[in-house]
């Protein structure tokens, strides 16, 4: 039997902003994060000409979390993730995630964004897996390293390849809907057979789905 799946991306399709810099405030003022910057402009400048976004999010990672302990994170994590779910999220992509679980679907966020807030915004949607980006933890302290990849771009293929094979899935058993709105999610939705540009509003679920 044919499993139906979907996997949403998380900033500005689910949610309304970016979320990255605004959680990353939580913990460093503009000012304290640009400072931190200046002793590796050369490596910078580069990186953002070219748009590295993994680069950047690995020295952003090492700016913010390196040496922060892990219980420090996820309490941050967790008001910042319950502030999305107060007021963050668009209400028609949510809407659309919604729809999908209240027909049985699995749904899962596959996502660039920390992998510590998206958890909390899974949990009060319902029963919805989260593929995102994670932060490198030895013995309750953050390293300042990402454990694994970014999540995006070809990355997001191979995770939900992954989940998939540990759900007890092939790529074969399931029909999947992809929700997503960049550069960074091209592949994800060239790898569905249901893919959604979000950048406009979804039209109604009966339109498009």
């Amino acid at each position: 039997m044919t499993v139906k799946i979907a996997a949403f991306d998380f900033d500005e399709t689910l949610t309304r902003t970016d979320s990255v810099i605004p959680f990353l405030q939580r913990f460093v003022t503009r000012r304290q994060f640009a400072t931190g910057l200046l002793p590796h402009t050369l490596r910078v400048l580069p990186l953002a000409a070219r748009r590295d976004r993994d680069q950047l999010r690995a020295l952003a990672t090492q700016l913010v979390f390196s040496g922060r302990p892990i219980a420090e994170v996820e309490v941050a994590a967790a008001s910042f993730g319950a502030a999305l779910l107060g007021n963050g999220l668009r209400r028609d992509t949510e809407q659309r995630l919604r729809w999908h679980l209240q027909r049985g679907h699995r749904v899962a966020i596959v996502s660039a964004s920390y992998e510590q807030y998206v958890q909390t915004v899974a949990a009060g949607l319902g029963d919805v897996a989260v593929l995102a980006t994670r932060l490198e933890v030895v013995d309750g302290v953050c390293t300042g390293r990402l454990d694994g990849p970014n999540c995006r771009g070809p990355e997001k293929v191979e995770r939900l390849r992954v989940w998939l094979r540990s759900q007890g899935y092939t790529r074969g058993d399931v029909e999947l809907y992809a929700y997503g709105d960049s550069l960074g999610d091209e592949e994800m939705l060239a790898w569905a057979d249901h893919p959604h540009w979000v950048s406009t509003p979804l039209d109604s679920v009966a339109a498009t789905v």
